[in-house]
């Protein structure tokens, strides 16, 4: 019977979710939704020193926004709990002692400060079956010692004793398969008294096992690990149920070389987190894609496309094409470039696809911000300007620098435009314009076009200049939508105080 899919993505709560572990968490979950699989969500708390308050409760509402939807986990429960490794102390305990019964792991005394002596005195110093014997441990000291020190409450660890010399193979769905030889594996710590915890090398294989995860698909830093949990699954019997190991290619900094960091999108002025993150230690705040004016969609069709490619020439998927078209064969094995503009490029497309009314509604909190009360328009109207301008912007906080003269009337104008497009006899063509547009018994966009152009023409005043000077007059600068459609939306009122306006405060600079 074949195995059902199964996937992990197991964060530790010790700060904000980076954006790479949110395309680990986004493959696991395209990769069991279309194998009709499961995702789950562990805490891997064990690292009680790291412990960050929030963390958490961040990593969960950083996949909600995302639409990485949870099957089983902390909140949504589920036939494998608890969820949080804190919680299973009890679970690794008793796997810890089956492995110290059969003599595949160790007890350890040896103090921080021993350890930092043997590091000193041995160059490249390594915890093996080379120096364990002249450390001390469980293989070195004698049983009534051992009992001793235990039941005087002496700290210790759990090592795991791995025998040198043997070549172990890893079977990588991307990489193929990847040999490395036990010698060069330390006794990994698997457990540590002090706080009654186990280290990530034996929980996930404990965890992994337990909860019947089918693969491990995680970022290729953990690649070193795999041959450690090789040998932790051969060692508690448990090689047939053994999951595939993926391990995801490295997002790099956008330029220059290396694992993409904060530092890279604090110097470049990017995100590198979902949500903005308020650091309960330092107090310093960070910036997330959620309120930077991303759209989640936007976000997943862009870290999709960061190491795997459709096989073809899409570009914009929905989540639901993402899922049907995923495949490991076409992961990259080499790291991808984080290239942050071109998420920009991923937003602008998304918004254009946007409903104009719902866009409406999200620009409602700009014009708060920038002291319009959107009550003051109708819902009609706000739509309307949206869609006038939703073309030119890559976020919805930049509608209020494409569309603010739609609010508010235009205080100063903009010098470069007055200097060549305002002479002498534009307050006099302006004031003309005034008397057309009065005029006019429609003053739709296409009526009220035709009439002021026709009058340009049998005039022969210069289109370029007068039609300028107009937009400068109405807008404060020589940018915009189409003119006419400002001034249908606008009203003739208020597109003939605004002309007289400029009139009277517009001087050319000398």
């Amino acid at each position: 019977m074949e195995r059902k899919v199964r996937v992990r993505f197991a964060p530790s709560p010790t700060g904000p979710l980076h954006i790479g572990g949110v395309r680990t968490a986004l493959y696991n979950y395209l990769f069991a939704h279309q194998h009709g699989g499961d995702m789950i969500l562990r805490i891997e708390d064990t690292d009680s020193r790291r412990f960050v308050p929030g963390a958490e409760e961040y990593i969960n509402e950083a996949l909600a926004w995302l639409g990485i939807k949870i099957d089983e986990g902390v909140k949504e429960g589920g036939p494998f709990g608890p969820y949080k490794q804190s919680q299973r102390r009890d679970i690794y305990r008793e796997y810890t002692d089956k492995l110290l019964k059969a003599g595949k792991a160790y007890i350890a005394f040896d103090t921080p400060e021993e350890l930092e002596a043997a590091r000193a005195a041995t160059p490249n110093f390594q915890y093996d079956a080379s120096t364990r014997l002249g450390m001390r441990n469980s293989l070195s000291l004698d049983k009534a010692e051992v009992d001793r020190l235990i039941s005087e409450g002496t700290p210790y660890v759990v090592r795991f004793k791995i025998e040198p010399g043997r070549d172990v193979e890893v079977n990588d769905l991307i990489r193929g398969k990847v040999t490395i030889n036990s010698s060069v594996l330390d006794d990994k710590v698997l457990y540590k008294s002090a706080d009654d915890l186990p280290t990530y090398h034996l929980a996930n294989i404990v965890d992994d096992h337990l909860m019947e995860v089918s693969h491990v698909i995680r970022g290729e830093e953990w690649l070193p690990s795999a041959p450690l949990h090789v040998l932790l699954y051969e060692a508690f019997g448990w090689a047939d149920t053994m999951p595939s190991f993926v391990h995801l290619p490295l997002l790099l900094k956008p330029d220059g070389k290396g694992k993409l960091s904060k530092r890279d999108g604090d110097r470049l002025g990017f995100p590198v987190f979902p949500l903005e993150w308020h650091d309960p230690k330092s107090g310093e705040t960070s910036s997330g894609y959620r309120e930077a004016g991303y759209l989640p969609e936007a976000v997943i069709n862009f870290l999709a496309l960061l190491g795997w490619n459709p096989g073809d020439d899409s570009e914009i998927m929905s989540m639901d094409e993402l899922c049907h078209k995923f495949s490991l064969d076409h992961c990259s094995k080499a790291g991808a470039k984080f290239d942050f503009e071109k998420g920009k490029w991923f937003n602008h497309k998304y918004l254009q696809e946007t409903p104009d009314a719902q866009l409406a509604e999200m620009f409602k909190p700009v014009l708060e911000q920038n002291g319009v009360n959107p009550a003051d328009y109708t819902d009609e109207y706000i739509t309307r300007v949206v869609s006038l301008v939703k073309g030119r912007i890559n976020f919805v906080s930049d509608l209020w620098d494409q569309a603010k003269f739609f609010f508010k009337a235009p205080d100063t104008y903009e010098e470069k435009s007055v200097k060549k497009r305002w002479s002498d006899e534009t307050p006099r063509i302006m004031a003309e314009l005034i008397e057309v547009l009065k005029s006019l018994t429609d003053f739709s966009s296409a009526a009220a076009e035709k009439t002021v152009l026709d009058w340009i023409v049998e005039k022969g005043y210069h289109m370029g200049n007068v039609m300028n000077a107009f937009r400068l007059t109405v807008v404060g600068e020589c940018k915009g939508p189409h003119m006419f459609d400002i001034t249908e939306l606008i009203g003739r009122e208020e597109t003939i105080r605004r002309i007289q306006a400029g009139i009277d405060n517009i001087k050319k600079p000398c």
